[in-house]
């Protein structure tokens, strides 16, 4: 098994968060807590994205719920620590929101120098969406199936390649539980994203590659790539086609997500009456449309912010299981 090193972005050794109480207390508010100003709506990376798209979207519809503004700020850095790391020094007021991805999850285990820890530190609010990954590889190459490039993995060795979009990221740990429960040794070739990986996929020079439906599934459907597998508890509605992972031999459905937190400590009625708002927009017919389209899969049913806290928890205790074993680690 290969350690892996990255040199993460500086800054993320600082003390850890003092969590304020600002406004009014919001346990005085029951459950008809309102915001009195506009929310600061964080999205840890930059725009454009599947992410942003749900961040925004979120945005534009909670406004009319909630009667004030929700003002999205993109601060990207350090696999979006740093925009996290903003979230849990800020007031516990409920005018500061965090829109995170499944890379939060990871952190913990990967990352030598971070800062804060995402289960203390943060405050649940609502899983957004859920996120399948998809297994890739050229159409025009020798594996057909999932079955075609395990069985080339476990005669080639470390010469199958695949694609993720950076070390530590959910694609690149899937296919180390891939090389953990199958007995392979594909070898991991990271990007900075999907895009930089087409090209190389469409060539052939990486044997697969593992990247979110968001980004990938308009080369699937239009025949420029070949879905081989995904993760997810089942099939998903766009590849309905497609077997998933847990079909193909590997007991793995954690893809990725878009998640919504606060700072850890808000009030309880603060985080119920946002997971009401997120749980109401993402439920709008023309959102789940959109987020279909887009490739994801909608949150059903839709989990509280105890269920999304335990949700959460456990997966980060299923990725750093994974990590620890294959000694995944960024500086």
């Amino acid at each position: 098994m290969r350690r892996r090193h990255l040199l993460a972005a500086a800054g993320l050794l600082a003390a850890p968060p003092v969590h304020r109480l600002a406004g009014g207390s919001a346990a005085a508010q029951g459950g008809n807590w309102a915001p009195d100003r506009p929310i600061r709506l964080v999205y840890p990376y930059p725009p454009g994205g599947g992410g942003d798209i749900v961040s925004r979207i979120l945005a534009d519809r909670a406004r009319e719920l909630l009667g004030q503004p929700l003002l999205v700020e993109n601060r990207p850095g350090a696999a979006g620590l740093v925009g996290a790391e903003l979230v849990t020094r800020a007031p516990r007021d409920g005018h500061t929101l965090l829109v995170a991805a499944a890379a939060l999850s990871i952190a913990p285990s990967v990352y030598r120098r971070i800062s804060f820890d995402p289960i203390r530190d943060l405050a649940p609010v609502a899983l957004l969406t859920r996120l399948p990954l998809i297994v890739l590889t050229n159409p025009d190459g020798p594996y057909k199936s999932f079955a075609d490039l395990v069985a080339a993995a476990r005669r080639d060795g470390d010469r199958i390649t695949y694609g993720s979009f950076g070390i530590g990221s959910p694609p690149h740990l899937v296919g180390e539980r891939i090389n953990q429960e199958l007995g392979l040794k594909m070898t991991h070739v990271p990007y900075t994203g999907g895009a930089v990986a087409l090209p190389q996929m469409l060539r052939g020079e990486i044997s697969a590659g593992i990247f979110d439906g968001m980004s990938m599934l308009p080369h699937v459907q239009q025949g420029r790539l070949r879905a081989l597998a995904v993760t997810a508890a089942r099939r998903t509605p766009q590849l309905p086609e497609v077997p998933t992972l847990r079909e193909a031999g590997v007991p793995h459905d954690i893809g990725t997500w878009h998640g919504a937190f606060m700072p850890g400590g808000t009030p309880e009625p603060i985080l119920r009456r946002m997971n009401e708002v997120c749980v109401q927009v993402m439920g709008m017919p023309e959102v789940r449309e959109r987020v279909v389209t887009g490739g994801a899969v909608p949150v059903e049913p839709p989990l509280s912010p105890a269920g999304w806290a335990a949700a959460f928890a456990e997966e980060v205790r299923a990725w750093a299981a994974v990590a620890e074993r294959a000694k995944v680690v960024v500086e």
